[in-house]
């Protein structure tokens, strides 16, 4: 036997469980699955085993006096009281490595694109501990994603989190499809979470196309999926990326969207017990956001650029999931439906979004011509009523009648079409000439 046989066994000896510990199902109610043992702890993975032979995972989600309660990892058919549980002792893991590039995968990290099962032996835990703060590597670099409105007055650093905030309907997966398209980034990490069924082909041949998927992998669960499955789908994705970050990539992870998260684990924390708080969200939810959200950023090699969407209701920027990933992330991008309406692609409201990290990454000269813009841009909102019924007279206010003659040019600069891809110097360059010298 060679030495490379001899690991291989070695290893799968390591792995096997020598003990297994039994359980029964006493009742199922709604998506809980109460059980008799066996001893397992929190976020531990059983195997659910019906008298037919179906086996379903299921996750540990909570205890009640001498019971376990536990949450299937899929659809849990045949599965009754006196199921056997079997505990495996370890926490859920994905299957991670360089083949994953192009493909298309569930929530759980198993591919559905009928490309073949992945290849290799790595697996990296979903519930990982964010990096130590004092690891993270100052953010100092710019990133490109080759969106003309984002470069110019919100660029993003490398390493960097943002939020797209938007109602449905505004172009949210529109602007990832540009994202992961045109960015300078070596890998995209997609995870589409609680998605609609109908448009997962469609944002892969529509909004990211043959390219993007080249150098992008997709995780999907879509909406009449199991609440933890679209919980871990968010984590799948995250694992997937760190596992590229730790490689020295740099790595964009985009998520659409952490609402539909907050929404599944407000499910999980109704069905074991937790009491609505905030408009029906759990603790839970509000707990686990900034484990999800820290996870992202700048380690020595490597650097994972976050892009969060938030589906806000009835475009109240101030909704619970919003406010409190507003105030985890380091920026947000704002999509107005107004401009959406108007026909303005992409609708972003540079006026209300914000990157926090613009002043350490872009240079002094960018971001003065960037300021000068959007005060221009406040301006002219503050008068736009009056100049749009003719109320307004030329010689008022100088400040204004200078934004009244660059406001075409402005919104000329701030339109991209779908299929257009703005150069980081081209964009730079042009913002600067256009705008530079522009009095207020």
């Amino acid at each position: 036997m060679n030495e490379e046989t001899y690991q291989y066994y070695r290893k799968r000896v390591e792995q096997s469980a020598t003990l297994r510990r039994h359980g029964r199902v006493t009742q199922v109610i709604g998506l809980m699955i109460e059980a008799n043992g066996p001893v397992a702890r929190i976020g531990d993975v059983c195997l659910l085993q019906s008298p037919v032979g179906d086996v379903c995972k299921a996750e540990v989600v909570g205890f009640k006096e001498n019971r376990i309660l536990l949450m299937p990892l899929g659809e849990p058919r045949s599965i009754g009281p006196g199921c056997q549980v079997i505990a495996t002792g370890q926490d859920f893991r994905v299957r991670v490595g360089t083949d994953v590039l192009g493909r298309v995968l569930d929530g759980l990290g198993e591919p559905i694109d009928e490309k073949g099962p992945l290849k290799g032996d790595v697996f990296y835990p979903t519930n990982r501990a964010s990096p130590n703060p004092l690891l993270r590597k100052p953010i100092e670099q710019p990133l490109s994603v080759g969106v003309r409105s984002v470069d110019a007055f919100l660029t993003v650093g490398c390493g960097q989190r943002i939020g797209i905030f938007a109602g449905s309907g505004v172009g949210k997966s529109t602007l990832l499809g540009m994202m992961a398209r045109y960015t300078k980034a070596d890998v995209n990490v997609i995870a589409l979470v609680g998605e609609r069924g109908r448009e997962v082909r469609e944002f892969l041949e529509r909004d990211l196309g043959a390219d993007g998927l080249a150098r992008s992998v997709i995780i999907v669960a879509t909406s009449e999926q199991p609440a933890l499955v679209r919980i871990k789908s968010a984590f799948v994705a995250t694992s997937i990326a760190e596992f590229f970050r730790d490689r020295g990539l740099t790595v964009n992870l985009m998520m659409d969207s952490v609402t539909r998260f907050a929404m599944a684990q407000r499910e999980v924390g109704l069905a074991v017990g937790e009491p609505p708080t905030t408009r029906g969200y759990t603790p839970s939810v509000f707990a686990l956001l900034p484990k999800l959200l820290e996870r992202a950023g700048n380690m020595n090699d490597g650097s994972i650029t976050g892009f969060y969407t938030v589906l806000v209701d009835g475009d109240d920027l101030n909704e619970p999931v919003a406010d409190s990933v507003r105030g985890i992330l380091d920026g947000h991008i704002v999509l107005s439906r107004t401009l959406s309406n108007r026909g303005h692609f992409p609708a972003i409201d540079v006026k209300a979004s914000l990157s926090r990290l613009m002043s350490q990454v872009a240079a002094k000269e960018h971001r003065d011509t960037a300021v000068r813009v959007r005060r221009a841009l406040s301006l002219y909102a503050d008068a736009e009523d009056l100049i749009r019924i003719g109320a307004y007279q030329k010689g008022v206010n100088p400040s204004i009648d200078t934004d009244i003659a660059h406001m075409d040019e402005i919104e000329r600069f701030l339109r991209q079409d779908v299929d257009e891809m703005s150069d980081w110097i081209d964009t730079i360059d042009r913002l600067v000439s256009q705008f530079g010298g522009m009095e207020l």
